[in-house]
């Protein structure tokens, strides 16, 4: 595995994703669905049968088949019904249980993301707003097995969903991320800086050890540039400041260790701080939490999985 691959991992790690499954079902007749207006991220799903997508803002429409999905990475106004003309999209018909024996239905899994503020954003920010994922990408081929999974759950026929279909579309969403992350169109951010030959070893030194004294200098030095021309390419490909990003980077890296069982000392050290009261002001200026609260918090959520860097 190189460089990039270990430190687009690790950012895959470090969304800190929820994913909430709003219903899931089928509808027939006249229909209009969406996860709009909620000020979420969120996602559409295609079980079975086809179905149009809307987005009135841009004046456009897709169609879409069985095993095609829709993942928002912002609040985008849009809904899908059964046609391709909007005025024939009324939200007359409600959602039904999941039925393959009935004719012309549109089997649907839709819900929300979530992401801790913060880095988070930082990492998604260069994304576009939304992607239509045809069952048939070249490209990610092995989310075909997940979407084949997800369908066999939302199958069961339970009285509540499975609780395994929003875990599946974790995964399909982590396939989505870095099928992004790798478009030469994704212009600023940490992407382009891990794509790139000058910079993606700083990556992951930055990430690898946070508690060295990084500078501006420091890191320039590492890439073998003038600290001018360091912080103007730096700037350009990333869309903020080195020291900007730097510190981003570091309290993402205290956060984990702080819903850990890192104590506020313990992290502020780990990510280049001697002092808990410079440190708590620079993770309440990237987070907007102070760094007590935010342990508290991270303490009392149910476990997701162990943070790493790679190594």
């Amino acid at each position: 595995m190189n460089h990039t691959d270990r430190v687009v991992h690790w950012v895959l790690s470090s969304l800190e994703l929820e994913t909430t499954l709003f219903h899931i079902g089928q509808y027939c007749g006249t229909w209009r669905a969406s996860v709009a207006g909620r000020m979420r991220a969120g996602f559409h799903l295609v079980l079975h049968g086809a179905c149009w997508l809307h987005l009135p803002g841009e004046q456009r429409r897709s169609y879409l088949q069985a095993g095609d999905a829709v993942f928002f990475l912002r609040d985008v106004p849009h809904y899908l019904g059964q046609h391709d003309d909007p005025q024939a999209c009324l939200p007359v018909a409600g959602m039904q249980p999941l039925d393959l024996s009935v004719a012309d239905a549109t089997g649907l899994a839709c819900g929300f993301f979530d992401f801790r503020p913060g880095f988070s954003e930082v990492l998604l920010a260069p994304f576009p707003d939304y992607l239509v994922l045809p069952a048939g990408t070249a490209a990610l081929g092995g989310t075909r097995a997940l979407f084949d999974l997800i369908l066999a759950e939302a199958r069961r026929g339970d009285a509540e969903p499975s609780p395994l279909i929003a875990r599946l579309v974790d995964l399909l969403f982590f396939y989505v991320v870095r099928h992004l992350a790798a478009r030469e169109d994704v212009a600023q951010g940490l992407w382009p800086l891990l794509r790139s030959a000058e910079f993606s070893g700083l990556m992951l030194a930055l990430i690898q050890h946070p508690e060295r004294p990084w500078s501006v200098e420091t890191m320039a030095e590492l890439v073998h540039m003038s600290r001018a021309t360091f912080s103007k390419r730096f700037t350009e490909a990333c869309g903020q400041p080195p020291a900007a990003f730097l510190l981003l980077l570091r309290m993402k890296i205290a956060s984990q260790l702080l819903a850990g069982r890192c104590s506020i000392a313990q992290a502020a050290e780990r990510v280049g701080y001697r002092s808990e009261a410079a440190f708590a002001r620079a993770f309440k200026k990237a987070t907007g939490a102070q760094p007590g609260a935010y342990r508290r918090q991270g303490q009392r959520a149910p476990a997701t999985g162990a943070a790493f860097a790679p190594t």
